[in-house]
């Protein structure tokens, strides 16, 4: 049995369904600390429509139990849904938060979007870059951030005490891994990011971003290192990683892209900030033709 010398913290979970993504708060259980892990933003894509319902609900969550917000946690630079933490920051407060390797996807999809000089391409839109193995406080437990690239190059792994948000570098063990097709993805480091995280303590607990519920079963949301280790589809114990990474490109090769891919990407790698109003006074956002092919 591990021991930890922290308590565990508490985790409550938020859905949203039109993304199939899990939203966290995190919350030291000795303090009034918390966090926020990958918030979402509700976005309509035929009407262009945004409303902050999901937002709301973890703000309602914060105010309600009396909790003080002190980071928000991005994962990565989503490309599936959009971000939500500027909305939650500008209620509550706290820093936002990323991986230096922002600057990357920056630079990569500054290019894709032709973004002009206004765009800074240094990560300042966020409060913190963080390198491998940096090392935060929520209230009196320590969070360690671990760099977990391969399905975007600034992915990062979240580690408090026996709890780990892992974005979408896992998913659940009947659904595997996530692809590593995007711009500055790498299907060989995804698997040595997957065995990175699988070599944590068994017993840690594993927070999913998303769950797509194969054939028909309950959402789940947490797993275990064990459980991983010996039962996830694609990188499982035994599975090497010339055979994952063959199975990987291959399957890739068959995705379709996701629904809100190029919405998300332009605002989420701005901290989930629109771009700039027009002079016209609207925003708007742009379509790459065949950027993704």
């Amino acid at each position: 049995m591990t021991i930890y010398s922290q308590p565990a913290p508490e985790v409550i979970h938020f859905f949203d369904e039109s993304s199939n993504t899990f939203s966290y708060i995190v919350r030291d259980p000795s303090s009034q600390a918390c966090a926020v892990i990958d918030p979402v933003l509700n976005f309509d894509y035929p009407s262009a429509h945004i409303s902050f319902e999901g937002a709301e609900a973890i703000i309602q969550y914060i105010q309600e139990h009396k909790l003080v917000l002190e980071w928000l946690v991005e994962t990565h630079v989503h490309a599936d849904h959009i971000s939500a933490a500027s909305h939650i920051q500008g209620v509550l407060g706290g820093k936002l938060i990323i991986s230096e390797k922002i600057v990357d996807v920056q630079n990569t999809f500054g290019r894709i979007y032709n973004e002009d000089a206004e765009f800074k391409r240094d990560g300042s839109q966020f409060d913190r870059l963080l390198k491998d193995g940096d090392q935060y406080q929520i209230g009196n437990l320590t969070a360690t951030a671990l760099l977990t690239p391969g399905h975007t190059p600034a992915c990062m792994t979240h580690v408090v005490v026996d709890a780990a948000f892992v974005g979408d570098t896992l998913f659940m063990p009947d659904s595997g891994t996530a692809r590593a097709d995007f711009p500055g993805g790498d299907a060989l480091e995804l698997y040595q990011s997957t065995r990175r995280i699988l070599s944590l303590p068994e017993t840690t607990r594993l927070f999913m971003c998303h769950d797509y519920a194969p054939d028909g079963r309950e959402l789940e949301y947490e797993t275990t290192v064990a459980k991983q280790r010996a039962e996830n589809v694609h990188v499982r114990d035994g599975i090497c990683e010339s055979k994952f990474t063959a199975m990987r490109e291959e399957r890739d090769s068959s995705l379709d892209m996701p629904d809100l891919i190029l919405p998300s990407l332009q605002v989420n790698m701005r901290a989930g900030h629109l771009p700039s109003a027009e002079p016209n006074g609207m925003v708007y956002l742009k379509i790459p033709v065949n950027a993704f092919n």
